[in-house]
């Protein structure tokens, strides 16, 4: 049986990452098995041809009735968002672990050929992200462990379970650390967005609405690389197919602060707007950056989308949305 032959399940199917990753297997001529907790009305993405189902991955049987007969599994589940939420719902976040755990669990009984896991660089030790002009982190770093709290240890568990069902039980098992990833389809408002998606619709608020003043969380000068969508694929695609056997960073390496993020988005918008700081506000780590020395290596190959041409297309995305339900409310008026 080919590869295109055999089903691939993608768990997280109806979250922005798992959206985009069944649409590219798909392409690729997969079979695809697409499941998540939401219904599907509020899936980012759904695609016909991919064998769609709503199921509590949270629930071992549930696992195994998504498993069943699949010979790949993407674990891209989870229950998280920005750091506005991640830091507000830790408990949530932890209960992530149940995820993981049944689907290695089924994965293990089904005789699954490869299974990935999506981890995230919140599993980094937080005494080494104090300082803006921060210095990449390499994958040893997230030891001796501080990872942040709540979502953090999560995925650091979790890489663990991964490590040791691999160890133990010979599941073929890959692991990679996403930094910040964005793009179109995806979350911009509700309170789950992240930084590059928010950016963008305060931006587009503040130029429709006239009012030329944006809301900074924190005092812009904490630092992030930011991922755009298809390099994340190409990546977890790639780590998937490797021999790569502990976590590995997937992450850009171009380091830029809060306040240059909003400079990108006001050049891509025309515009400039005046900047109020909330000290009080989530903001996480003063600096994180992706040591990408590792996948240079194993891949011959690593992220290399500018910020600026991601955020573009990120842009006209979430610009479209919002005039799309602007006019939607006029309509019905």
């Amino acid at each position: 049986m080919s590869d295109c032959e055999d089903i691939i399940l993608v768990a997280g199917a109806g979250g922005f990452i798992g959206g985009h990753l069944v649409n590219r297997l798909l392409e690729r001529g997969h079979k695809v098995r697409a499941v998540d907790i939401k219904p599907v009305a509020e899936w980012y993405q759904l695609f016909p041809a991919a064998e769609n189902h709503v199921l509590d991955l949270k629930s071992l049987a549930n696992c195994r009735t998504a498993v069943a007969g699949a010979a790949r599994v993407y674990n891209l589940a989870a229950d998280m968002g920005g750091m506005g939420f991640i830091e507000t719902h830790k408990a949530e976040c932890m209960l992530s672990v149940l995820i993981n755990t049944h689907l290695l669990m089924a994965a293990r009984e089904a005789g699954v050929d490869r299974f990935f896991y999506a981890s995230s660089a919140c599993v980094y030790a937080a005494d080494k992200q104090t300082n803006a002009d921060v210095t990449a982190l390499k994958e040893e770093d997230a030891y001796p462990a501080m990872a942040e709290d709540g979502y953090g240890w999560e995925k650091l568990f979790s890489e663990r379970m991964c490590r040791h069902f691999r160890e133990d039980y010979g599941v073929t098992t890959r692991v990679a650390r996403y930094h910040n990833v964005y793009g179109p389809n995806g979350t911009y408002d509700g309170g789950r967005e992240k930084a590059p998606a928010a950016m963008c619709r305060k931006v587009i608020e503040a130029k429709l609405s006239g009012r030329h003043a944006i809301e900074i969380w924190g005092d812009g000068e904490q630092t992030r690389s930011f991922m755009y969508i298809d390099d994340c694929l190409t990546g977890t695609m790639a780590i998937m197919a490797s021999g790569i056997v502990d976590p590995i960073n997937l992450g850009s390496a171009q380091l830029v602060s809060i306040n240059q993020l909003v400079d990108i988005v006001e050049n891509i918008a025309g515009i400039k707007l005046k900047r109020s700081y909330n000290l009080g506000a989530p903001k996480g780590v003063r600096g994180r950056n992706s040591d990408n020395t590792l996948i240079q290596k194993k891949l011959g190959w690593e992220p290399s989308i500018r910020l600026e041409d991601g955020m573009e297309q990120t842009y006209r995305w979430i610009w479209d949305q919002i005039a799309a339900g602007k006019a939607e409310r006029k309509l019905a008026s």
